[in-house]
């Protein structure tokens, strides 16, 4: 039976109210995933919004009031962060979402949401953030907390999903990954090449203000947490003499604290408006860490902020070399300390733009994202409308588009 959705991209009507589900991991914790969601409610302010749990300190505000709806795993959270006894639950849970009302399925992936399981011939589309690296990355696994023991109950746990992981990804109408990094491991893990359009970044939040005078220091600013590797940026800052302010809390701020020196001033979590100002004031974002986007990076650019970042992941898509930033390469942490310590010691401020680089940045902003998802959205409808097999989540060879990048 063909799909009452839509006809033709370019007229094509959203479902009626009610007709869309929005699913999203778990709200344990406010991050760039939360706010995907937050944006995907624009799109959609009547659309039911699933997910395993729901800690109503974690949503953004845009998601306050929202139509949220938690699996039945809800009665056994504690709140916050603590969610690591549910995980072997997860992905039962996703899968019995009650999604029987859905005549389109948006899943905000990074770990479990393409497991859900809708009414047959329902287009489903996959916002990846990312396959889970802990479940396909041993290396991963060593960042974790939980003693030995634990993370050989979940390494054993990955193995066992890995196939299931796989097949939901494929089972998807469409798959778009937040960036070109993110589309080689779905390459890689899932079997196809995903297109690419970047997430939504607050970007009039964080923007330039030429009247703000630049001060005398860099900045850290984001979670303090392994994968992060704020340790790095600490450790260059001493070894270059510079200032360094670490704006961010989190299991790893007793490590960085520890290697902190006389020039490192550190935080803690700090409110958005401090943010910006840090953002504005300071000369330069330094970004060690390996991020499947890096929203924070774009953040900083808003601002008109050149970013100094270990040139891996995610931030290739966002930061221009020579015009919005500059990359050192990866290498031992030893080695990566060293090259941060000479970017940073060598950091010519009048080199960078910042009306250059803030313009850079407007090409991130949420309506932008708006837009480019509303068109791969129109596609999976329109096939839907006419009985055609899904859209394609992936071509055989390359990235197909890239939205947002460059």
């Amino acid at each position: 039976m063909k799909s009452p959705l839509t006809s033709a991209p370019s007229t094509a009507p959203w479902p009626a109210p009610g007709r869309v589900a929005i699913v999203h991991e778990r709200f344990t914790e406010l991050g760039g995933s939360e706010r995907v969601a937050e944006q995907l409610h624009v799109m959609w302010p009547d659309a039911t919004i699933h997910t395993a749990v729901v800690d109503t300190a974690a949503l953004p505000p845009g998601l306050v009031g929202a139509d949220i709806r938690p699996s039945a795993l809800q009665r056994l959270y504690r709140g916050g962060g603590r969610y690591a006894h549910l995980l072997p639950l997860l992905p039962a849970a996703m899968g019995s979402l009650d999604l029987s009302a859905a005549d389109l399925v948006i899943c905000n992936h990074h770990a479990f949401a393409n497991r859900v399981r809708p009414r047959p011939g329902v287009p489903v589309v996959s916002l990846t953030q990312t396959p889970a690296r802990w479940m396909w990355e041993p290396g991963m696994l060593a960042e974790e907390v939980g003693g030995r023991a634990g993370r050989a109950a979940l390494a054993a746990f990955a193995r066992v999903q890995r196939p299931f992981d796989a097949r939901a990804g494929r089972r998807a109408s469409a798959v778009v990954a937040n960036s070109r990094h993110t589309a080689e491991r779905v390459r890689r893990w899932w079997g196809f090449t995903p297109e690419v359009l970047s997430p939504p970044v607050d970007v009039e939040r964080f923007a330039n203000q030429p009247s703000v005078d630049r001060d005398d220091f860099f900045l850290l600013a984001g979670r303090l947490v392994p994968y992060k590797r704020p340790q790095v940026a600490v450790a260059a800052a001493v070894r270059a003499g510079v200032r360094l302010v670490v704006a961010g809390d989190g299991r790893s701020r007793p490590a960085v604290e520890a290697a902190a020196g006389r020039g490192v001033e550190i935080l803690g979590q700090v409110d958005d408006e401090t943010l910006g100002d840090l953002y504005r004031r300071c000369r330069a974002l330094v970004f060690p860490g390996e991020e499947d986007f890096g929203i924070v990076p774009v953040e900083a650019q808003a601002c008109g902020t050149p970013v100094l970042a270990l040139g891996v992941g995610g931030v290739l898509d966002t930061v221009v070399e020579g015009v919005t930033g500059t990359f050192y390469g990866a290498g031992s942490p030893s080695e990566e300390v060293e090259a941060l310590a000479a970017a940073m010691a060598d950091f010519d401020d009048d080199h960078f733009d910042p009306a250059a680089i803030s313009a850079h940045a407007r090409q991130f902003d949420q309506a932008a994202f708006r837009r480019r998802f509303r068109s791969v959205v129109e596609r999976v409808l329109v096939s839907a409308a006419a009985d055609q097999p899904p859209v394609p989540s992936g071509h055989p060879a390359g990235v197909p588009e890239v939205a947002g990048v460059g």
